[in-house]
């Protein structure tokens, strides 16, 4: 029986974990798909480096040119990352009518639109589950699962690194920079953390996450972004005595086909499902019209939960393949993109003001409240021995964020106001 022959560009982490399932798993492989599978072309950046894998050297090359020109190859495995070099291999790839497995979050980010409409032009597949949240299929289920029903609101913990700080702030009240080193020497986070820690990669994936879910072409600079690398330990005493955690989430919504979607800190109540998802895991809630709420959680990152992905890709590819139904499953964004705006954008907030102890103050704010329409859920005042100046802490009720920006702006020179110390979004769902 002949075999489909894979060009793998890339054998770091996940790479090796993508060899290591196929080579474990070629038995049940096979009796999915109905013909063996072998890589046959594996580009790396060294040929003798010592790896924790059978390998045989025959199969490697310095070159992903080699592997992309191939004749014999069928799919192009791509979990090497990079972006601008790695969507010319990709384009090339589908040019030449190989069709295309990627894990790669940046480049379907910013260049997803560009490489699906190529494969729909060559009837081939670009499929890229391990691309968002690792090991859980919430592409494949935004795609299929969702084909009946609209969605109306996508949020989702979509990085692990973030997750795994804020979870060890919250459970044993250590500061940001201590609970940072730590992930850091665990291998958590990066040497520099910034593109995690700052909410570029939770912004890629809900990107990705839009484009899908709302059927519209997300593009990066549409995604609001902020990071955690201000919370405090003093934060998130407030948001837990409050009754709520502190996560970061990326929160994408729709309304009368009009989008918005974020990156921010959120304080989430207890009882929310995501409220519970802790450590370096990953949790992604969908609400659709019909279906109501769900949520998939599981590993996030890993080499074998995000191999797992790219292989259940590459399944899918062939059983394509042998039914001569390639390409036409791609999800190419058909509806014209239109963004809320500030006015529209509604969600509740948390703000810690620090203020002049004295009467009257809390009239003065409650005052600039009321003039731009924003209502009050909660307000508390209460002393803190360590501050000299009064605490007060505020939620609102939803309102736009055009309201409370102005209602901001206004704090900016309002006497009593000494420092407005910490502003979060709130989600009592």
């Amino acid at each position: 029986m002949k075999p489909v022959k894979v060009g793998l560009l890339g054998l770091g982490t996940v790479g090796t974990g993508v060899v290591r399932i196929v080579q474990g798993n070629q038995e049940d492989l096979s009796s999915q798909v109905g013909s063996p599978i072998t890589i046959e072309k594996i580009a790396v950046r060294s040929i003798d480096k010592a790896r924790n894998i059978d390998i045989d050297p025959a199969c490697l090359t310095t070159d992903p040119w080699e592997v992309i020109r191939d004749p014999d190859i069928d799919v192009i495995v791509e979990v090497m990352g990079g972006i601008d070099s790695t969507r010319e291999y990709i384009l090339e790839a589908l040019e030449r009518g190989k069709h295309v497995v990627t894990a790669n979050k940046d480049l379907m980010a910013l260049h997803g639109s560009a490489i699906l409409a190529k494969a729909q032009e060559k009837q081939c597949d670009v499929f890229y589950e391990a691309s968002v949240a690792g090991g859980i299929p919430i592409i494949r289920t935004l795609i299929e699962g969702f084909s009946s029903d609209r969605i109306v609101k996508i949020m989702g913990i979509v990085n692990g690194t973030t997750n795994y700080i804020l979870s060890k702030m919250s459970q044993e009240g250590a500061s940001y920079a201590d609970v940072l080193k730590e992930a850091q020497e665990l291998g958590y986070a990066e040497s520099d953390p910034t593109s995690d820690v700052e909410g570029l990669d939770a912004a890629r994936k809900m990107a990705i996450l839009g484009t899908l879910g709302f059927r519209t072409n997300v593009e990066l600079s549409d995604v609001t972004v902020q990071g955690i690398s201000s919370i405090t330990k003093e934060d998130i005493n407030y948001a837990k005595n409050l009754g709520y955690e502190m996560k970061l989430l990326g929160i994408a919504t729709s309304q009368n086909d009009h989008i918005t979607i974020s990156v921010q800190p959120t304080m989430i109540r207890k009882n929310h499902p995501l409220a519970s998802v802790n450590g370096v895991f990953n949790a992604v809630y969908v609400h659709g019209e019909s279906v109501g709420e769900t949520m998939f959680y599981g590993a996030g990152a890993g080499e074998l939960p995000t191999a797992t992905s790219v292989v259940a890709d590459l399944i899918a590819v062939i059983k394509n393949l042998k039914l001569g139904v390639n390409g036409l499953k791609a999800i190419v964004p058909y509806k014209t993109k239109k963004l809320q705006s500030d006015d529209q954008v509604m969600y509740k907030n948390f703000i810690l003001l620090h203020v002049d102890d004295k009467a009257g103050v809390l009239a003065q704010i409650t005052q600039v409240f009321a003039e731009y329409n924003v209502s009050l859920a909660s307000v508390v005042q209460q002393p803190n021995a360590t501050n000299p100046d009064a605490e007060i802490v505020i939620i609102t009720h939803r309102a736009s964020k055009a309201s409370f920006d102005r209602v901001l702006q206004h704090f900016e020179n309002l006497d009593v106001i000494q420092r407005i110390k910490s502003i979060y979004r709130v989600e009592d769902i």
